[in-house]
C-alpha cells in the first residue's frame, strides 16, 4: 500500500492546474461524444459520467465474442501473446519417421514389381534398401496414445518458438482401425492427415494451453497454414470465422491427462528423440541417421514448478481430473530424480512401458481393479504390435526404454527395475499410496498480480495524480481528478500479455478539519474494490452506498477489443474522475488477474491507496 504517498500528494492539489482546452478534447475523444456538448446532469450520476470519460479503456480481456473457440483463442493471445499460423507442411516442419527391425520405413513405388505398386521399402542406416513389404503390423516403437495409429508413419511435427513461448503443432495420420495399409494416404507427399493438434507452453510460467481440429473434419491438408483458435488478432474477422469452424469446441481430446510432465512433451521412443530408444545414444549410427535429433530439445522440469492450463472452456469440461491430478515421488528413488511422474498418464501408462512393467495395485479397491484391467489391456495391444527385434531379448533390446541408474541408456544387460520397487512405484501412480509417494498437486493456482508468491511480483509504480479543470458545459462536476500510474505485466515475460486489469474504488467525504491525514480504514475496503454488493450504473462502473468502483481498467491507448502492442516498459494507465469542491477522494487501486480457468479471477492482496482533497481555492 502507498499510504506513504497520499500525504505528499495530497500538497500537489493546488499547485497543478491545467489549461481546460486540452483536457477537453482528450476527454471527448476517450468518450466519443464531440467538445462543447451538453450532458444532462440530472440524468447522469458520477458513475456514468466517470463510465463516458473512460469507457474506451474499460473492459474484460477476451470478452468479444462468445463463440467457443473465438473466446479460447483471445484467452490464450491474452496470456502467451500472437499465435503463430501453424504449418506442418513448411520447411520447419519433421517428418515422424518409422523403424521397424533397426531400419527406416517409407511407403514407394515398388520399380522392381509390375505395375510399380505401392509397398512398404525398408532402408538401413546407410540408405541400402533392405527389403520391400507389403504390410505392416508391428514397428521398434508404437504409438502410446492408444487411440491413433499404432505404428502410423510420415506424419508431422511442427516447433516455433518466441521468446519463453513455444508452439508445438502435431499433423498426425491415422485411421479409424489403428492400422496401416499400403495406400497413398500414407506417402511422405501426401498432405492429408487425420489429426490436428496444437500446445502453446510458456517455460517460464508454466502455463499451457491446447487445441484439437474439429472431429467433424474427414481430414486436413497442411499444403497451406491453419489460423490459430481466435484469428491472428480481434479484427481479423475472415481469421476468427475460419478458426471457429476449424477446431473442435467440444475438446473431446483430454491432452492434459497425456501432456502433464510439466512440458509441452509427451517423453516417448515413438517421436524419434535421438535420446531414448538409441542404445548407442544420441550420436550412434542409428540415431544419426532416423531420428529427429534435437529438434524436440531436452528439457528438465521438477514437479515443484508451476503448471496450470489456460482455456476456460477447456478447464470447464476437465475440472475435476485437473484438481485431482497429482505429482509423486518413487519412493525407491529410480524414476522421479529425472522425470516428473504424475497420477495420470505419464504415470500410468509411460512409466508402465518404458520399465517394461504392467500397472499393479497391492491392495485395490473395486474401481482400481477395473481400471488398472484397462490399462493392461491398452498396453497389451500396445506391446503386441511391437517387434521381437525391439525387445529386450531380440536384437535390438531397446525396450525397455528406461531402466534404473543409466536411464535411457538401454544396452544388453541393462536390468529392469525390480518387482518391489515397481509394485512401490505403481501403488503411487495409481493413488495407492501413502506418504513415501510425496503427493503434491499437479497443477497450480492462478498468481495474484502484485504478489511476490507465485512468480508475478510486478507492482504499479509512480503513482500520481492532478485536479484539472473540468470540461466545458459538463454540468454538475467541478473538477476532473486523474490518477495516473505505471505497472507492467511481465509474467512470463511476454510482451503483449493482457490478462491483467485495474479495478478503482472510490469514497467521497468532506474535507477534515486541518487536513487530518487519513487512515487504511477510511478508504474503500478490498471487498469493495474487488465489487462485492455493487450495483452496476453502467457497463464497468457500479455504486455501493459511499463507494463508486470502476471495473476492468487497461492500460491509456487500449481500446476495447484491440490487441496490445508489445512492450518490455511498464504502460501508462490512466482514469478521469468527476470531483466536487471542497470534497476529499479516497482511493483504492487494485489489479486483478483473469485466470481463464475456474478460478476466474485473482485479486492483488492489498492495491495501491491514494487520496486528494479538492479545495478549489
Amino acid at each position: 500500500m502507498l499510504t506513504g504517498v497520499s500525504g505528499l500528494l495530497a500538497c500537489f492539489a493546488v499547485a497543478l492546474v491545467f489549461t481546460g482546452t486540452a483536457l477537453s478534447a482528450e476527454v471527448a475523444a476517450r468518450q466519443n461524444h464531440p467538445p462543447g456538448s451538453r450532458i444532462d446532469a440530472a440524468t447522469l450520476s458520477f458513475a456514468e459520467i466517470t463510465d463516458r470519460w473512460n469507457g474506451a479503456f474499460l473492459w474484460k480481456p477476451a470478452s468479444a465474442s462468445t463463440d467457443v473457440i473465438t473466446r479460447f483463442g483471445d484467452e490464450a493471445r491474452s496470456v502467451f501473446g500472437p499465435i503463430p499460423d501453424i504449418d506442418c507442411g513448411g520447411a520447419d516442419a519433421k517428418i515422424i519417421p518409422l523403424e521397424i527391425d533397426g531400419n527406416i520405413v517409407d511407403l514407394k513405388p515398388n520399380p522392381g514389381v509390375p505395375g510399380n505398386p505401392l509397398q512398404f521399402e525398408h532402408r538401413d542406416t546407410a540408405g541400402n534398401i533392405v527389403k520391400w513389404s507389403t504390410q505392416i503390423a508391428r514397428c521398434d516403437k508404437p504409438s502410446l496414445a492408444g487411440n491413433v495409429t499404432y505404428c502410423g508413419m510420415n506424419s508431422r511435427i511442427s516447433r516455433k518458438v518466441v521468446g519463453n513461448v513455444e508452439w508445438v503443432a502435431l499433423c498426425r495420420k491415422s485411421t479409424p482401425h489403428l492400422e496401416i495399409d499400403p495406400e497413398p494416404y500414407w506417402q511422405t507427399d501426401n498432405p492429408t492427415f487425420a489429426r490436428l493438434g496444437i500446445i502453446g507452453y510458456n517455460w517460464l510460467s508454466g502455463e499451457i494451453v491446447f487445441s484439437d481440429g474439429g472431429k467433424n473434419h474427414a481430414h486436413f491438408d497442411w499444403t497451406r497454414p491453419f489460423t490459430p483458435p481466435g484469428g491472428r488478432s480481434y479484427r481479423d474477422v475472415n481469421g476468427r470465422a475460419a478458426a471457429a469452424t476449424l477446431y473442435d469446441a467440444t475438446f473431446q481430446i483430454q491432452c492434459s491427462a497425456c501432456h502433464d510432465n510439466k512440458g509441452p512433451y509427451v517423453i516417448t521412443p515413438h517421436i524419434s528423440q535421438a535420446r531414448i530408444g538409441y542404445p548407442g545414444g544420441v550420436k550412434s549410427e542409428k540415431a544419426l541417421a532416423f531420428s529427429l535429433g534435437d529438434y524436440i530439445p531436452r528439457t528438465l522440469r521438477d514437479e515443484r514448478l508451476p503448471f496450470r492450463v489456460i482455456g476456460s472452456a477447456y478447464t470447464s469440461i476437465y475440472a475435476t481430473d485437473l484438481a485431482r491430478a497429482k505429482t509423486i515421488r518413487d519412493p525407491s528413488g529410480n524414476c522421479t530424480e529425472c522425470h516428473t511422474l504424475t497420477t495420470q498418464v505419464t504415470g500410468q501408462r509411460i512409466a508402465a512401458d518404458a520399465a517394461g512393467r504392467d500397472p499393479v495395485v497391492t491392495n485395490p479397491t473395486w474401481a482400481q481393479v477395473v481400471s488398472v484391467r484397462a490399462e493392461r489391456l491398452k498396453l497389451a495391444e500396445i506391446d503386441a504390435h511391437r517387434t521381437d527385434w525391439a525387445r529386450q531379448t531380440g536384437q535390438g533390446r531397446i525396450h525397455p526404454w528406461m531402466v534404473p541408474r543409466d536411464g535411457s541408456k538401454v544396452h544388453a544387460t541393462s536390468a529392469q527395475i525390480g518387482e518391489d520397487d515397481w509394485r512401490r512405484l505403481s501403488d503411487c501412480l495409481w493413488k495407492a499410496g501413502g506418504e513415501e509417494c510425496g503427493y503434491q498437486p499437479l497443477f497450480t493456482a492462478c498468481p495474484a498480480p502484485a504478489t511476490s508468491t507465485g512468480g508475478d511480483g510486478s507492482q504499479p509504480i509512480d503513482l500520481s495524480f492532478a485536479i484539472l479543470p473540468a470540461p466545458a458545459r459538463q454540468l454538475g462536476v467541478d473538477r476532473v481528478l486523474r490518477l495516473n500510474w505505471r505497472y507492467i505485466n511481465d509474467y512470463g515475460h511476454v510482451p503483449q500479455r493482457d490478462d491483467v486489469r485495474f479495478n478503482i474504488a472510490v469514497k467521497s467525504t468532506a474535507i477534515p478539519p486541518m487536513g487530518k491525514m487519513p487512515l487504511d480504514s477510511d478508504y474503500p475496503s478490498v471487498g469493495e474494490a474487488q465489487g462485492r454488493s455493487i450495483d452496476m450504473t453502467a457497463s464497468n462502473v457500479g455504486i455501493s452506498g459511499a463507494t463508486m468502483v470502476i471495473g476492468n481498467l487497461s492500460y491509456f491507448g487500449h481500446e476495447r477489443f484491440t490487441d496490445p502492442t508489445p512492450s518490455t516498459a511498464p504502460r501508462q494507465f490512466r482514469v478521469d474522475l468527476p470531483a466536487m469542491c471542497n470534497r476529499r477522494y479516497l482511493v483504492r487501486i487494485l489489479p486483478k488477474r483473469f485466470c481463464f480457468d475456474q478460478s476466474d479471477v485473482r485479486y492483488a492482496q492489498h492495491g495501491q491507496l491514494v487520496f486528494a482533497d479538492v479545495a478549489c481555492h
